[in-house]
């Protein structure tokens, strides 16, 4: 025998030792309900992604298993290898069979083959009596062009009580997705009765619901909302204006920690949270009703309740913070697995939390089959799964090492829950929060008393505004704190790292975390993977983020890749400081652009004209950044828009001012000329203009970087083009913005005058109106001009060379801008910057005052 291989007396002894910890496992958890949760989840998850029938195969294969599994234990040694249940859950697993085919089967064949679906796929109008199963949930529109971002819509699952297509009635009783104008649906409430004209189509697959209605109208009421609904919508609204005694951040976060209301929450806040791994703490969950219940049953402890009483208190408050929240499917998952976390505190029994959990899966996705196919009831599962198979050895086992229990519970309790749900979360973000674990630590121990001091703010509103006030300044510190640690964790170079979306991604994430979870069993491999997780998360992580190649050393301009929409960086010579133009239309976006760019002040938010792509991201600058001023030009149209960006200026405490053509602005490496526009524009109140009207309002600037002139046109077309080049004024550039995202309406005069040597583009990828045009795109190439356009490139960047202005596109090598003779002209052109010359030029100056604005800056003011 070898020296270091096993004896067989020691193969003996670890075997056993391994069949011991199984069997310690086996009897420390119950596993006789989990067989039966499985055959349930899967026959409801593959029913709805595929037909009713899979779901009743399902149910026969499990009670033929059932049949096999009673002759299984009929030995019992080979049973208790295999580690099977009892008998106890053979019968579980026969009865369940039966249940899915006696409720879930029909539940999934009446959906599919209801008569709605054949009106929905003809896409026919119809006239829907409908009862709300839950509250309007916002949806948040982006906006392009003319259209106002924000929240436009809201979408709301009802149940069909009448339904009529062509004067004849249609026999249906399914569940249908209103997608409705936010103005007139916003208010309605659950249990709400209301009649509307919709037209259908096919609902999406994998849904219970058996049509989409879009609605285009204010609905038709029946009847008022339960009264227990109006009392539950006057506390949740008392909680927001309660909460309105604290700044704006914590006045956003404090009603989405408590009831998941997260309408006034700031979108920095949002996207900080995602990052960091702390946007659960926004969804109301199994968490927060155990945090609410456990504070119950504490206060009732304290003054000696008996436990039947306390269980009946218990029970009536979480029925109450249901009813508070609303009876939404995903406030009904987090009731009852929040009810599983309690359950096994009140027990104190390890054996009791696993069967309820099971029993929860059960009960739930044969009550509502579509929560076997929902991320959330995923979530809450492996969440609640992990708490009660990994946390509680994880404490003991640091217990054993002298690290007291309340610690351990602080570490063990947010490692499991992220561990268990890190699979599903990469599968839907496409990517992986490396600062998740420790921001929960850290967020944990103020979670609850926020939430609680909430829960009583709201319970105290509606008859005691000044207490539920002092309850809001009581919570105010401890809501401050959850942000602080989200911002600062979000803040870390590789708080999130790019990962496969999707089922695949899902996968591969959940086979490292298996591996991982099995290797830690073993001491010497466990102290080798922790090492090499600390080295990876402390070293290499942050190394990357350094080394990384975005943004370039001494880029000049930055295309932010923004979707539908412009938004651009213009460098100063101070590295993390540049002037933006324009924002995009999604804040979210806009502020991951900003964050991977370094940029952490910004002198001035240029809007070259009052359109939803270039506006519906200011709020994120305005949050993000110590900005110091927001310009526009003479245009106030379309009027919506320019209400909303005057009220988030004011609401930022920012200045706003107006440019003119013949304005100068300067930093430090940066200067910028107004060129345009040029007609007179008109600010009186009229009918909203036209898209075309308002593109030609668009601000055409001249900004001299580092890397040569940059022309920023905005959206100009063809008649505020012509304009331009009548003027006379000198157009030449390196850069070109291109006009209006690339459209047809670009005059290839435009370009001749231009001269650029790269040319950048704006858009959004698969968009609706043909940008760019490909007659664009042609005759840029044949005068030589490098293109980078965001839907293909992703963000893009000028830097400065030795020899002119290069393009790197991101994860791209350098590109430098290649010459050739302009058709138009014949001229050759130089190949150096052009920044010298430039400034040996000087530009009139506008009769409106400047100012010394941020940053050392000047900035134009005018009226506005």
């Amino acid at each position: 025998m070898t020296r270091g291989s096993p004896s067989a007396g020691q193969r003996r002894s670890r075997d056993s030792l391994f069949s011991v910890s199984a069997a310690t496992t086996a009897q420390r958890h119950d596993l006789g309900l989990l067989p039966s949760a499985m055959l349930v989840w899967s026959a409801g998850l593959l029913g709805l992604l595929g037909s009713w029938w899979i779901a009743a195969l399902f149910a026969v294969g499990g009670l033929l298993l059932a049949g096999w599994w009673l002759r299984a234990v009929r030995r019992p040694g080979w049973a208790r290898r295999l580690a099977l249940p009892g008998r106890a859950g053979i019968w579980a697993l026969a009865g369940v069979s039966v249940l899915v085919l006696l409720l879930l089967v029909p539940q999934l064949r009446a959906a599919e083959g209801d008569p709605l679906r054949e009106s929905a796929a003809a896409g026919h109008t119809a006239t829907l009596a409908v009862e709300l199963n839950e509250r309007p949930r916002p949806i948040f529109a982006t906006g392009s062009a003319g259209e106002q971002g924000g929240v436009r819509s809201v979408v709301v699952n009802a149940e069909v009580q009448a339904a009529r297509v062509a004067d004849e009635r249609v026999p249906t009783t399914g569940e249908v997705v209103l997608l409705a104008p936010a103005e007139s649906w916003a208010e309605l409430l659950p249990g709400q009765r209301v009649r509307t004209t919709a037209r259908l189509a096919p609902a999406r697959d994998g849904e219970l619901a058996v049509a989409a209605a879009y609605v285009h109208e204010p609905p038709r009421l029946l009847g008022e909302a339960p009264g227990w609904q109006q009392a539950a919508d006057a506390m949740r609204t008392a909680l927001r204006e309660a909460s309105g005694v604290l700044d704006p951040e914590p006045a956003g976060l404090l009603p989405g920690l408590v009831v998941g209301d997260i309408s006034a929450l700031p979108q920095r806040v949002v996207e900080e949270h995602r990052v960091a791994g702390l946007a659960h703490l926004t969804a109301v969950s199994g968490a927060n009703v155990a945090v609410i219940c456990g504070a119950v049953l504490l206060a009732l402890r304290a003054i000696r309740v008996g436990p039947r009483a306390s269980a009946i208190i218990a029970a009536a408050v979480l029925v109450w913070f249901v009813i508070l929240v609303g009876p939404e499917p995903s406030v009904l998952r987090a009731g009852v697995m929040g009810g599983v976390g309690l359950l096994a505190l009140v027990l104190g029994k390890e054996r009791s939390a696993l069967p309820a959990l099971a029993f929860a899966v059960i009960a739930l996705v044969l009550y509502d089959p579509a929560m076997a196919v929902s991320f959330g009831f995923a979530l809450s599962v492996l969440a609640t799964a992990a708490l009660v198979l990994l946390a509680p050895g994880w404490v003991e086992k640091m217990a054993a090492r002298g690290i007291p229990r309340g610690i351990g519970d602080a570490l063990a309790i947010p490692a499991a829950a992220q561990l268990a749900t890190a699979p599903v979360l990469a599968g839907m973000a496409g990517q992986i929060s490396t600062v998740s674990i420790i921001a929960n630590i850290l967020a944990a121990p103020v979670v609850a008393p926020a939430t609680v001091l909430g829960v009583l703010a709201a319970a105290a509103a509606p008859v005691w505004p000044w207490l539920a006030e002092l309850l809001v300044r009581l919570a105010g510190p401890e809501v401050s704190w959850v942000i602080t640690v989200g911002r600062k964790a979000a803040g870390i170079p590789g708080a999130a790292i790019s990962w496969p979306s999707g089922w695949w991604g899902g996968l591969a994430l959940a086979l490292v975390v298996l591996v991982f979870v099995v290797l830690c069993r073993f001491r010497r491999l466990r102290t080798l993977l922790l090492a090499a997780l600390l080295t990876l998360v402390l070293i290499l992580v942050p190394l990357r983020d350094t080394l990384s190649d975005w943004p370039p050393a001494r880029w000049s301009v930055l295309s932010c890749d923004v979707g539908q929409g412009d938004a651009f960086l213009l460098a100063t010579e101070q590295h993390d400081r540049a002037v933006l133009v324009d924002t995009g239309p999604d804040p979210a976006l806009l502020m991951s652009c900003l964050r991977e760019a370094g940029v952490t002040r910004i002198p001035l938010v240029v809007l070259s004209h009052l359109h939803a792509d270039h506006v519906g991201g200011l709020v994120a600058a305005l949050e993000a950044d110590a900005v110091g001023a927001v310009a526009i030009g003479p245009g106030r149209t379309p009027r919506w828009a320019w209400e909303q960006v005057r009220d988030e200026a004011a609401r930022a405490k920012v200045p706003l001012v107006e440019l003119v053509a013949g304005q100068r602005l300067g930093w430090p490496g940066l200067r910028m000329d107004v060129l345009g526009p040029v007609a007179p524009v008109s600010n009186e109140v009229h009918a909203e203009a036209a898209g075309t009207e308002i593109n030609n309002t668009s601000l055409v600037i001249r900004a001299h970087t580092a890397a040569g002139r940059v022309l920023l046109t905005g959206d100009i077309e063809l008649a505020a083009q012509a304009d331009l080049l009548a003027s006379g004024t000198d157009l030449t550039a390196e850069v070109l913005k291109v006009p209006h995202h690339g459209s047809r309406f670009t005059a290839p005069e435009l370009v001749d005058a231009v001269q650029p040597e790269l040319a950048m583009i704006g858009v959004g990828e698969d968009n609706s109106y043909g940008h760019p045009s490909k007659e664009v795109l042609r005759g840029l190439a044949e005068r030589g001009v490098l293109v980078t356009r965001t839907d293909r490139d992703g963000h893009g960047a000028v830097v400065a060379d030795v020899d002119g202005p290069s393009l790197l596109r991101r994860g791209a090598r350098r590109e430098r801008g290649r010459y050739s003779p302009v058709p138009a002209t014949g001229r050759p052109r130089s190949a150096a910057p052009a920044l010298s010359r430039a400034r040996a030029q000087p530009r009139p100056r506008s009769s409106a005052s400047c100012t010394a604005a941020a940053d050392g800056g000047t900035v134009a003011r005018g009226p506005t």
